[in-house]
């Protein structure tokens, strides 16, 4: 009970321009499942809002990261739209295990020493988890722009943890937002996968 009353209350204590970042940011996450152009501006002034108010709060991190997502919400939007130069659109493509085994590593020992840094010379809460969060975010963003089939993967993973992230700091608004995030990038890997196949003829196995 006390669960769902401190997340009624942050939902009515979110500004406007809170709604419609998070409008936008599920919009975004719809279109990109959907193979759609239009999820790029819609990422885009969603993380500018989220930027902006990130660094009024004083979360320059936080502020920092959804830069970097404005940036990728062009790149993304440029990639995608060459795409369709001959097709309809850019196709989804699949990268070898090696190549995901040599992300993983590299980008776990990335969040491992910038998680060490904020542990032990910041009042950063959570340093590890919030650094791994981070990090692979940013990597993910990339495969999206990329359309590699197993972005949504990445993005389980990263919800999932952030979910804990934000239950252990009481942001339970944002905590609903990820468990949607969370579903629909499960169903977003099914999407693209049934795509992939089509396409590719290649069963999962062989992924």
């Amino acid at each position: 009970m006390d669960f769902l009353t401190d997340t009624f209350a942050g939902f009515t204590a979110m500004s406007l321009w809170e709604y419609i970042a998070v409008a936008l940011s599920m919009a975004y996450l719809l279109l990109a499942i959907k193979e759609s152009l239009w999820c790029w501006p819609a990422a885009f002034i969603s993380t500018f809002i989220y930027t902006v108010m990130y660094w009024n709060g004083a979360l320059l991190m936080e502020s920092l990261l959804n830069f970097y997502y404005m940036y990728m919400a062009v790149y993304g939007w440029v990639v995608w739209r060459r795409g369709m130069n001959n097709k309809d659109h850019l196709p989804i493509i699949s990268w070898s295990l090696k190549r995901h085994a040599v992300i993983l590593l590299l980008t776990s020992l990335i969040s491992v020493i910038i998680g060490f840094v904020m542990a032990n010379y910041t009042h950063a809460d959570f340093a590890y988890l919030d650094s791994f969060t981070t990090c692979f975010a940013v990597v993910t963003t990339y495969l999206v722009a990329k359309k590699v089939l197993e972005n949504w993967l990445y993005w389980i993973v990263i919800d999932a943890a952030s979910m804990y992230l934000y239950f252990e700091k009481g942001y339970y608004p944002t905590l609903v937002l990820f468990v949607f995030y969370t579903v629909m990038a499960a169903w977003g890997f099914k999407t693209w996968y049934e795509e992939y196949e089509q396409h590719q003829a290649k069963p999962l196995a062989q992924l």
